[in-house]
């Protein structure tokens, strides 16, 4: 028996038409007018302008720092990470809350404080870098002490998108494998890493696309030497300091495209992660 409209319950949540223009006017608000009026200072380059100032031999030394050791450290995170995620997945031991946590911890702590401590830890008078230095391998203030940088802020966008994955795997299918002889490498590469490979992918676009706009941890670490260590953020921000409005919006509109581009590769890793579950 089907019971009128005038008689369901009303829901404590809004309604679609008012819920939807709410979204609308906060994104508008908070994402659209921002990212228009980049566009909009961008126009009154002349298009030659704008090619002198995104390609100009500082900047682009500073497009090859920022992508180098922005895909060195999320290929770095998306190894260890792993591991981590296995570790925390896989097995129960004391401490395992608090390394949890651990894991969590760049998300919580401003991403300055963390760079002023891992310049403290690896400069030449540093807990590390006193050690390090008479070895000639220098970190703070070199493109080494962005790489360390950037694994810090970027690991954990890798264990929380496999750890999940690993969790929810059945653990029927690997007991199945190995009681037809498989070992356990064979089980991990032909069974279990073919499953989490989208998330381990997700994870590396993720770490990768985190580590191109960071700019609190690397500022202090870096040193910003121009030519040597200076990263595309600072670029941004130097432009800002002398008043070149059009320059840095120019170096800004190039970063929003390459993220745009990157955000829909990670839409469409997700996707495929969600279809590959699936067919499991």
């Amino acid at each position: 028996m089907k019971f009128s409209n005038r008689f369901k319950k009303p829901s404590i949540m809004p309604g679609f038409g008012l819920s939807l223009g709410f979204t609308v006017f906060y994104l508008s608000l908070i994402v659209l007018l921002p990212l228009s009026g980049l566009f909009i200072k961008t126009a009154s380059l002349s298009f030659h302008q704008f090619w002198q100032v995104i390609t100009s031999a500082r900047v682009m030394a500073s497009y090859r720092l920022t992508f180098g050791t922005a895909l060195i450290a999320a290929f770095i995170n998306s190894i260890f990470g792993l591991i981590v995620s296995w570790v925390l997945a896989r097995y129960q031991f004391p401490g395992k809350k608090i390394i949890d946590a651990m894991v969590d911890l760049p998300f919580a702590l401003p991403t300055a404080v963390a760079g002023i401590a891992l310049t403290a830890i690896y400069t030449k008078n540093g807990w590390l870098g006193q050690y390090l230095e008479p070895m000639g391998i220098h970190v703070a203030f070199t493109s080494t002490g962005i790489v360390i940088a950037l694994i810090f802020v970027g690991l954990p966008f890798v264990v929380r998108t496999i750890e999940p994955v690993l969790q929810e795997f059945d653990a029927e299918i690997e007991e199945a494998a190995a009681s037809l002889g498989a070992s356990r490498w064979q089980v991990f590469t032909k069974i279990i890493f073919p499953h989490i490979f989208p998330a381990f992918l997700t994870g590396f676009s993720l770490a990768f696309a985190r580590g191109l706009g960071e700019y609190g941890s690397v500022i202090f670490i870096a040193g910003n030497m121009p030519m040597k260590s200076e990263i595309i953020p600072v670029q941004i921000v130097i432009k800002l300091e002398q008043y070149d409005y059009a320059g840095a919006t120019a170096i800004a509109l190039v970063m929003l495209i390459i993220s745009f581009i990157l955000l829909l590769i990670i839409n469409l890793l997700q996707k495929w992660s969600s279809v590959s579950q699936g067919k499991m």
